[in-house]
Formats: C-alpha cells, sequence, structure tokens
C-alpha cells in the first residue's frame, strides 16, 4: 500500500497499487469515502432472504435516500426523474454532477476542497440545460419537493462545505429544505441501531449517536409526523431478486453492481397503498462485503412496519475500476451520463423503481 498525506491535519490517505494511473486515482478516491478496520458482525435483526421477483404494488409515492457515494446518486436520481420522486434525504454529500465526470475533481473538490468545484449556480444552470435537452426532467418538478440532508461534525471525508452545497442548490430550485447538522458524527449513515460510536469513521458507517434521524427524515418528505418505528420482529418478506433483469444490457457486473438486489416489503403491502423508499448504501457497504449490516441497521424497515413503506435496497459491487464498491457519481466505467436518464445505474434503479409500481 502507498501512502500520501493530504495538507488538512496531516492525514493518511492510503492507495492501493494497482497498475494503471487511472485505476490508482480511483481507489484513492473510493479510500478516501472509507477507512478499512475489518469486516463487521453480521446483522439478524432482518429476515433471511426469500428468492424471488420484484412485483407491481400500488405505490402512492416515492422517495430515495442515501449515504456517501449512495448519497451522491440519490441525488442524481432525484433531479434525473424528479417527475417519479417526490423527495430525497441523504447523509453526507455534495451537489448535483459536482465531479463532472474526473476523479480528480470528485476526490480532491466535491469529498476535500483543495481544488475549485463548480458553484450551486453553475450546476444549477448546467441541470436547466439538461432539462432542455431531455437528460433530466424539467427543473419545475423540484419546487416543492422535501429534502433533508444531514452531515456530521466530525465528517472529515466529505467537507462541510461540500454538503452546504447541495443544501443551496436545492433550495434555489424552490425545494422545502431540511438540514441536520447538529450531530457530532463521523462520515456514517446514523441509526439507533447502528453500532459504530458517532464520531467515528469506521466500517460498516452505521453510527449511533442517541438519535433517531430516520424519524426526521421521514417526518419531514412525508410532510406528517410518521408512526414509531416497530420494535416487535419484521413481519415482512425480504425479497432477494436478480439485478441483471434490469441493468441495460442484461450484466449487472460490468456496471458494478451486483447479481443481486433487495427489496423489504411489510405484511401491510401486500395489498393496498404503499410509499417506496430506495435507500442506497455508501462506499464498503454492499451486500458482498458486509451482509446484510446496512439493511438490518439503517432503522428503516422498522419503519416500514408501521408506515406502509416498501424499501428497495439495489446494491453496488466492487469492480476494477470501483475496487469499494462505490455508486457511480463520477463516471467510473467511461459511463458519460451517469447523472442523467441515460446513466447505466440510473436505468437500472429505475426498472426497479417500476417494477415496484413507483
Amino acid at each position: 500500500m502507498a501512502s500520501i498525506r493530504t495538507a488538512r491535519g496531516n492525514r493518511p490517505l492510503t492507495r492501493p497499487l494497482i497498475r494503471t494511473v487511472t485505476t490508482t486515482v480511483t481507489a484513492a478516491l473510493t479510500l478516501a469515502l472509507t477507512t478499512v478496520l475489518g469486516p463487521a458482525p453480521a446483522a439478524t435483526a432482518v429476515p433471511s432472504p426469500t428468492p424471488g421477483e420484484l412485483t407491481p404494488h400500488a405505490v402512492e409515492s416515492t422517495y430515495v435516500s442515501g449515504v456517501s457515494s449512495g448519497g451522491y446518486l440519490a441525488d442524481q436520481l432525484h433531479v434525473a426523474h424528479s417527475a417519479v420522486f417526490e423527495g430525497a434525504g441523504i447523509f453526507s454529500a455534495g451537489a448535483y454532477d459536482c465531479a463532472q465526470g474526473s476523479v480528480n475533481t470528485a476526490l480532491y473538490a466535491c469529498m476535500d476542497t483543495y481544488m475549485p468545484r463548480k458553484t450551486p449556480a453553475q450546476l444549477e444552470r448546467l441541470t436547466r440545460e439538461r432539462a432542455a435537452a431531455g437528460r433530466v426532467d424539467p427543473v419545475a418538478n423540484l419546487a416543492g419537493d422535501r429534502v433533508w440532508l444531514f452531515h456530521g461534525g466530525n465528517d472529515r471525508t466529505v467537507d462541510r462545505p461540500v454538503n452546504d452545497d447541495l443544501a443551496t442548490y436545492h433550495r434555489d430550485f424552490g425545494a422545502d429544505v431540511a438540514y441536520d447538522t447538529s450531530s457530532a458524527a463521523g462520515h456514517a449513515w446514523v441509526s439507533p441501531l447502528g453500532k459504530v460510536a458517532c464520531a467515528s469513521t469506521a466500517s460498516p458507517y452505521i453510527n449511533t449517536c442517541g438519535t433517531d434521524p430516520e424519524q426526521a427524515m421521514l417526518t419531514h418528505l412525508f410532510g406528517a409526523p410518521v408512526n414509531p418505528a416497530t420494535t416487535a420482529p419484521l413481519d415482512g418478506t425480504l425479497v432477494r431478486f436478480d439485478q441483471n433483469r434490469h441493468v441495460p444490457g442484461g450484466n449487472a457486473a460490468a456496471v458494478s453492481m451486483g447479481k443481486d438486489g433487495f427489496a423489504y416489503v411489510p405484511e401491510a403491502c401486500a395489498a393496498g397503498s404503499c410509499r417506496l423508499m430506495v435507500a442506497l448504501h455508501g462506499c464498503q457497504q454492499t451486500y458482498g462485503q458486509i451482509g446484510d449490516t446496512f439493511m438490518a441497521q439503517a432503522h428503516l424497515n422498522e419503519y416500514a412496519d408501521t408506515n406502509r413503506m416498501i424499501v428497495l435496497y439495489p446494491q453496488a459491487t466492487t469492480s476494477l475500476d470501483n475496487p469499494r464498491g462505490c455508486w457511480n457519481w463520477w463516471g467510473y466505467g467511461g459511463d458519460t451520463h451517469y447523472a442523467d436518464k441515460g446513466g447505466k445505474q440510473v436505468s437500472a434503479i429505475m426498472s426497479m423503481v417500476r417494477q415496484l409500481g413507483g
């Protein structure tokens, strides 16, 4: 392992020694998003997966959430398909297409802030241009959408000004933005079920801070108080489905997605209308890396049971140019449309959403 030190706080960033310049830089990006401290223990609070397919439901509204690389992809989905998604909840990410297709920009401008990055106003203009070209839905859809954002005080992976840009971007488009910066959390999804100390940045990147951000997020996104999360065993089914069927070209691995995806369907959603929440893990949180830990500890299924909500858990995977299993927010794999409707991962997830009735 090679090692360099950043200017801020003499903080180390390790890089795997890989053969090409492109993959070396990509590895530095994804490793900067995570700190490897060994495998996390397997979680048991989520039902065992049941093999099956995504089946249509009476979905009344659709939302998306994510953390880190999953937060960036959540925003890409929301912006590209704002006619479908009514809101987004994002832990620690920056404004839409901050990376501009460049791994260096992603690493040094959209996580750290050593390099200049596009301002929110510039990215808003870019979004309008893409909307005019049909690459994303009309920006008028973003007005009034509910956006919930979170950035922890000990998050040194994505700098606070980058997260601030995301808040500005959506406020300028007229969204109803709630932005929580009160926590001392490290770089992580924060949940009452998390096992990592609040201020840490450590695998599996699900921290506990004595708060319930999921309640705050869902309350804001739904525009009304939510029923308390269940403390009883979950009553729904965790469907394990083939993601190959949803990826353009039929090869999930070719776009750094896992073979299997998951959807938690509460018993109450077997009949009648339900909401749909797409939940996107971050780097090093894939099923192949930590098993069902993200699904078990994200504290969404517990609210799903009591609030008639299906939770879709798409899965990224590792690949040569994505060694940490991140979602595509800087254009790896040559996907020049990663941030718009033509993006391969965006298209795959939208196929899943439509199959569920979103």
